[in-house]
């Protein structure tokens, strides 16, 4: 349903035939690599497409064509590139309800929830024209007569952006609509699993650079697995590496990257159990239902009693019962990990003091959530005292996040902010800038070499 780009046209200042830099890049993330992945659609296990995998010698190609895009994105004005940035929300838009149901074949959650994700993607867009208006650092009072201090703000280059199969779309759009408007290229590389949606939607983006005149580079896509991620890592072309996943990955990331003292926005495991919804899809991989399948009865084994569910539904798919269990202490290690499943852990509690020690006792840091009518266990809760998670709600559940405020966890989530509020600064470096306009020659701190 998205066409491939049409070969061979001309454009002013290039030979017949010859490939534009977004075409080169695209090449070079699927040519000559021998690897093929095969995509399955999570209801019933059954193949839907074939997508070659990029080698290394591909990922070389497709950075140095990035880095050359960014030479040409980074002296586009920033408002400029919000335009741009607000096409490629329009394409989105355009092609909502076809890219949600890929995201639903592929990737495995209902219809709703994957035109939802994209249309995150598309309130992403919109907040970011809006910020490439706003983006800048302060000018400060000088201590000195005759001086001018200011905070300049600059792309950092190069954003790469690993993806989980969980939010295919979603955090890409976070990433990357951010980043370009900062004035930033970004290098893509999806999960495995969910290439063909990474696929549709770097088509989508190129088209739109490619109409505007811009190396489709500025949004290079690599599909591949763990050795092209690992690479994305150590590589020091990557001005910024933004990770989303497991924890236990995240972890060989951080210290990938700080091994060469790079810059990291990690988000990554969360353990929020709150709600059980019984409108869902299939889990992701046969090997997600026997995670569920080992998780549940890790629970019973830790004195857990399952009161709902427990079962693998018995159908094509990798479909599973949403399930409730309760009797287990609050610290059952089940209870601290992250299954990635629709179990929920019921506790009882008594004293408020002691279910904000429960909440906040676990490893992961990303989402929580109160419901209460009592105004002071509200503020408590949102106090020094209270959730120490990176999102903290009221009276609404865990899941979803409005693009407005910046989204990310505390501790084992990472730290990483990405979205809204002021995560922008996260792809870009600061220059701390001072001017001097008079014919004096004043140290700060008015001291005096005499």
């Amino acid at each position: 349903y998205l066409p491939p780009p049409r070969a061979g046209r001309e454009r002013a200042g290039r030979g017949p035939g010859r490939q534009r830099p977004w075409r080169q890049a695209a090449a070079a993330a699927a040519a000559g690599a021998e690897r093929v992945v095969t995509t399955y659609c999570p209801a019933n296990n059954e193949p839907i497409a074939s997508v070659r995998q990029a080698s290394l010698e591909d990922y070389e190609e497709t950075v140095k064509k990035a880095k050359e895009a960014w030479k040409v994105w980074a002296d586009i004005p920033a408002p400029k590139r919000g335009e741009i940035v607000r096409q490629i929300g329009d394409a989105l838009r355009q092609k909502i309800k076809v890219l949600g149901s890929l995201v639903s074949l592929e990737m495995g959650k209902i219809f709703v929830e994957g035109v939802g994700e994209v249309q995150e993607y598309v309130d992403v867009c919109d907040y970011a024209v809006g910020l490439s208006r706003m983006i800048g650092g302060p000018i400060l009072p000088s201590e000195r007569p005759g001086h001018a201090l200011i905070e300049q703000w600059n792309p950092v280059g190069l954003v790469g952006i690993i993806t989980a199969f969980n939010f295919p779309v979603a955090v890409y759009g976070w990433n990357s609509a951010i980043a370009m408007i900062c004035g930033n290229a970004c290098l893509w590389k999806g999960a495995p699993t969910t290439s063909l949606i990474s696929v549709a939607v770097t088509k989508i983006i190129a088209k739109v650079l490619e109409d505007n005149r811009v190396p489709g580079a500025v949004c290079s896509l690599v599909c591949g697995g763990a050795d092209i991620g690992t690479a994305m890592a150590r590589d020091e072309r990557m001005d910024l590496l933004s990770f989303t996943g497991s924890t236990k990955v995240g972890k060989q990331v951080a210290l990938m990257v700080q091994e060469r003292f790079g810059r990291s926005l990690l988000e990554l495991g969360g353990n929020n159990a709150i709600i059980a919804d019984t409108l869902y899809g299939p889990l992701h991989t046969k090997e997600a239902v026997k995670m569920f399948l080992d998780a549940v009865e890790q629970a019973k084994q830790q004195g857990g009693s399952v009161v709902c569910g427990g079962k693998v539904i018995n159908r094509p798919g990798n479909y599973v019962e949403p399930t409730i269990v309760t009797g287990l202490p609050h610290n059952a290690p089940i209870v601290h990990t992250e299954t990635f499943a629709p179990i929920l852990y019921v506790l009882k509690f008594k004293e408020e003091e002691e279910v904000f020690a429960w909440n906040n006792e676990v490893k992961q840091g990303l989402s929580s959530s109160i419901f209460t009518k009592d105004l002071g266990r509200i503020f408590r809760w949102l106090g020094p005292k209270g959730s120490d998670c990176g999102i903290v709600n009221v009276n609404i559940p865990t899941s979803g996040a409005e693009i407005g405020g910046a989204f990310g966890g505390e501790k084992h989530t990472g730290g990483g902010r990405e979205s809204g509020s002021d995560s922008w600064k996260l792809y870009m470096r600061r220059s701390t800038c001072t001017i001097n306009y008079s014919k004096n020659l004043p140290l700060a701190q008015g001291i005096k070499f005499q």
